[in-house]
């Protein structure tokens, strides 16, 4: 028998954000520990440690995948820490570790995340309004090597039913003829 896992979201920003940034973060780690989701991210400050907190709150799990090689460096709401040693290349390992990308404003190492999920055939959502990339990038394509364009959520609802929609479909079933 297959053996399940829970979904995994990778949440992704800016490492040092504006309270307003890390409100939303933590509402949406919060929405996506209540969805079933594990919360991925760098393990950092900023957006990572927000949407931890949010996810740990509200009785989820987190996991956070860091550039250093020191277990230390985590917020202290990652419940499981990955320490690399990877410095900035460990950006390709956290966009490919979940099922979903999603990302809350951002600066160059987010658009590097972006850049992998998207190589790599990943859904990635953005929040509309965050600012950064995650504005820069609303509605585009990265480039040509998919049909599709980034998907921008212009709130956690609309967040929360693309996740729904991409991720947490329901089981197909059997059709009997």
């Amino acid at each position: 028998m297959p053996v399940r896992r829970a979904p995994q979201a990778v949440v992704i920003g800016d490492a040092v954000a504006p309270p307003r940034l890390e409100r939303v973060a933590a509402q949406l780690g919060a929405r996506l520990a209540q969805l079933g989701f594990t919360v991925v991210t760098g393990g950092g400050g900023g957006v990572m440690a927000a949407a931890c907190r949010g996810a740990r709150r509200a009785g989820g799990h987190t996991v956070g995948i860091l550039p250093s090689s020191q277990a230390e460096d985590a917020n202290p709401w990652c419940e499981v820490v990955v320490p690399t040693g990877l410095g900035h290349a460990r950006n390709a390992i956290t966009a490919l570790a979940g099922d979903v990308v999603i990302a809350v404003g951002g600066g160059a190492g987010t658009l590097s995340e972006l850049a992998f999920a998207w190589m790599h055939g990943r859904p990635i959502l953005l929040l509309a309004g965050s600012g950064g990339w995650a504005d820069q990038l609303a509605g585009r394509a990265i480039d040509a090597r998919r049909s599709a364009v980034i998907e921008t959520c212009a709130d956690l609802d609309a967040c929360e039913a693309a996740l729904r929609r991409l991720v947490l479909r329901p089981a197909r079933r059997p059709t009997h003829r």
